[in-house]
């Protein structure tokens, strides 16, 4: 079995991003990156299907040059190779899933595993259009994977009011939600391991896809500033105001 897993740069979520002052990006100076953290947990999720079932776990990635650290970190905890397609050309979703669909003609996996959004756009949107190019079956949200055999997959996942219980044929797209597992550490040795461990380089350029963007951001702000509250004497003071300044009775 081979099991094509994504591991997206993203700037750490726990440090507070600016703003550029002209409003054209995000402020990179300075800034931690890692690995987007549901792709990891779809790394997680892979390795362990692996150590079930003696599967090659690839590790791929769309992105600059420095995104070779992301995959090493997915190598480190247990991934066996790795694939950078290198561009420093910002992709929406629709582009980076014809990325993926290239690869997964090239690689010919029989599951691809991926985080259900990157922290950065959020978008939630890859996962879906790759499985519709691909005419693959897909399973969103899973916090359950489980291998019936080389063949077939059954998936939970979460939804409102409950769990939603699906059955795959393979191969298949599916993608991890937060309580699909915990990534664990990368140990001393794996990381050792990882700087022997290929990874394949492939300029973007050369793929021959349309990548034009379909989604253009054309300003970045900043929310508005909360207004500091206050306190109010009794109850119909506080009534008052929520009736004739807030307007929400």
């Amino acid at each position: 079995m081979k099991i094509l897993v994504t591991a997206k740069r993203v700037t750490d979520p726990d440090v507070k991003i600016k703003v550029k002052p002209d409003g054209s990006g995000i402020a990179t100076e300075g800034i931690d990156y890692k690995v987007n953290p549901f792709d990891e947990i779809a790394i997680e999720e892979a390795i362990r299907i692996k150590e079930k079932n003696k599967a090659e776990v690839v590790v791929v990635s769309v992105g600059s040059k420095e995104a070779t650290k992301e995959i090493r970190s997915g190598l480190a905890m247990g991934g066996d190779r790795g694939i950078l397609v290198l561009t420093d050309d910002p992709l929406d979703a629709n582009a980076v899933s014809k990325v993926l669909k290239a690869l997964v003609e090239k690689e010919n996996p029989d599951l691809v595993l991926m985080g259900k959004q990157a922290v950065d756009g959020d978008n939630n949107q890859t996962g879906q259009m790759l499985a519709e190019i691909l005419d693959w079956p897909q399973a969103c949200f899973a916090s359950v994977v489980e291998l019936v055999d080389d063949s077939k997959a059954k998936v939970t996942r979460e939804v409102d009011g409950g769990f939603d219980h699906v059955e795959l044929d393979l191969p298949a797209v599916i993608t991890a939600d937060l309580r699909l597992n915990e990534p664990r550490y990368a140990s001393l040795p794996g990381i050792m391991k990882a700087k022997r461990k290929k990874i394949e380089e492939i300029e973007l350029s050369s793929m021959g896809l349309d990548t034009s963007p379909k989604v253009v951001w054309h300003k970045f702000g900043t929310p508005a500033e909360r207004q500091a509250g206050e306190i109010v004497a009794d109850v119909p003071t506080l009534v008052a105001k929520l009736r004739d300044e807030a307007k929400v009775i």
